[in-house]
């Protein structure tokens, strides 16, 4: 696969959640939209101008100045109002929240507690074999640009995913999209929407040791900068069903969609800054018939540490989760936590697509499973898309 540069089953499964994020929140309540929608997080506009990321915000969350004040100063530490529905959605900026120390603290939880979850009868292949994660050539910002780290505080603290930038047919040339997985901005079921998130592309560009991330220059960590999403959305079927403790039906809905601003602001997008998107394809072959992909991350549980962007080439396999539920991609794979929301992209016609990202895994960190991108992906990438359009 070319390198994007700037310039252009039955039996059961053990699976853990490749996320950063194992938060579960305290509430239980229904969520904004059921199944077959998606849930978003839009804007809202505080006495200030700012965009608080929320619309119609209950009491606790910044909707007005001094609100936001609070909010900067650390009130969103206050875990016990925890945000589910879409209109409680947060995410004001705060500038240098992200410095290079706090992004190298944030990190995947050290025991994801992984549980056996049933795959059901037929539309699973057997398990493939482990295929060892490469390092991705160094800088990032001319081989695989798009790719970054996608960062966010929970109630156990800063955490990891990964993500990257997609085109956006509203805007050609000009996107600001992000895709991720699920999980990554929303806990599901049991609890909510994460807060602080942001995109780092081409993040720790030149692949420093994790222990050298936290010295090195702004520049060096986030080359093209930090981005805040200002709306955020996944699918219904993610916050009625999924669950940050190990994989279930919910997992075969577990991607996301991000649209982000430039923390220093400027009047680039974010595809114009990196130079470089990808197209997402809906609707692609099942896995047993897609020749090939690569898997894109940056894996932080050990053996790895979150400071190198790794990938994985493999020919995918089908792992059905649930009965009546899409049959996920699988591929062999030793990448761990801080991977979930990487891309898999395949190509199609000469071209590099998205096709899935990372969700879960085995529990020995052998292979990884991602979603099948379909109508439900498409809807949950068309809204946001039109909302901005």
């Amino acid at each position: 696969m070319p390198a994007i540069r700037r310039t252009a089953a039955a039996a059961a499964a053990v699976v853990t959640l490749f996320t950063a994020a194992t938060a579960c929140g305290p509430g239980d309540d229904k969520a904004a939209a059921g199944p077959g929608s998606s849930a978003a997080a839009g804007d809202k506009k505080g006495e200030a101008g700012q965009d608080t990321g929320g619309a119609d915000l209950p009491n606790g969350l910044p909707s007005n100045l001094d609100d936001i004040k609070k909010w900067e100063k650390g009130g969103w530490k206050d875990w016990d109002r925890w945000s589910r529905k879409a209109s409680e959605f947060a995410n004001p900026i705060i500038k240098d929240l992200w410095n290079p120390s706090r992004m190298a603290e944030a990190k995947t939880t050290p025991d994801v507690t992984a549980q056996s979850a049933r795959t059901a009868d037929g539309g699973t292949d057997p398990e493939p074999r482990p295929v060892q994660a490469q390092q991705v050539a160094r800088p990032y910002h001319q081989h695989m640009a798009p790719i970054g780290k996608i960062m966010f505080d929970s109630p156990q603290g800063p955490m990891v995913c990964s993500g990257t930038v997609v085109e956006d047919p509203a805007h050609p040339g000009r996107s600001n999209l992000v895709w991720t997985a699920g999980h990554c901005v929303h806990t599901g079921k049991s609890g909510g929407w994460m807060r602080n998130i942001v995109f780092v592309p081409s993040y720790n560009d030149q692949g420093l040791p994790m222990s050298q991330v936290g010295r090195a220059p702004a520049q060096e960590v986030a080359p093209y900068g930090v981005w805040w999403a200002n709306w955020v959305t996944t699918s219904g079927e993610w916050i009625d069903m999924g669950s940050t403790k190990s994989g279930n039906a919910g997992s075969a809905y577990d991607f996301a969609v991000l649209h982000v601003r430039p923390e220093r602001g400027g009047g680039k997008s974010l595809q114009e800054t990196v130079g470089a998107a990808l197209p997402v394809w809906f609707g692609a072959p099942s896995a047993d018939r897609i020749n090939g992909l690569q898997a894109f991350g940056y894996p932080a549980a050990p053996p790895y540490d979150g400071a190198r962007m790794m990938n994985c080439p493999s020919r995918p396999g089908r792992l059905t989760m649930s009965p009546g539920t899409p049959a996920m991609h699988r591929i062999g794979c030793t990448m761990t936590g801080g991977t979930s929301g990487g891309g898999w992209f395949t190509n199609r016609g000469g071209r590099t697509y998205l096709v899935s990202n990372s969700s879960i895994g085995s529990l020995d960190h052998t292979w990884l499973a991602g979603p099948h991108l379909g109508v439900e992906a498409k809807r949950v990438f068309e809204g946001i898309s039109r909302k901005f359009a």
